[in-house]
């Protein structure tokens, strides 16, 4: 299970890849998470390691999403 900050990069690494045809930027990703660019790098290791992105640690503006939903949650919001 993706801890909070990482479920939240790979949300916008998801939108960003629907809504502007391409991954964001470390810098992108750390103006929508608040997070400095190195707190971004952990999270890509994470990800990475987690086989839900793809990418090479000296570039890590070129990543590549593999899976964009979190493995083994239900996405389906309960409305009571």
């Amino acid at each position: 299970m993706l801890s909070d900050i990482e479920h939240k990069v790979l949300r916008v690494i998801a939108d960003y890849s629907v809504g502007r045809r391409r991954t964001p930027t470390v810098d992108e990703l750390s103006i929508k998470t608040g997070r400095t660019r190195g707190g971004i790098v952990e999270v890509f290791e994470v990800l990475k390691r987690e086989e839900y992105i793809e990418g090479d640690r000296m570039q890590p503006d070129k990543i590549e999403m593999l899976e964009a939903w979190e493995r083994g949650v239900n996405h389906q919001w309960k409305i009571r």
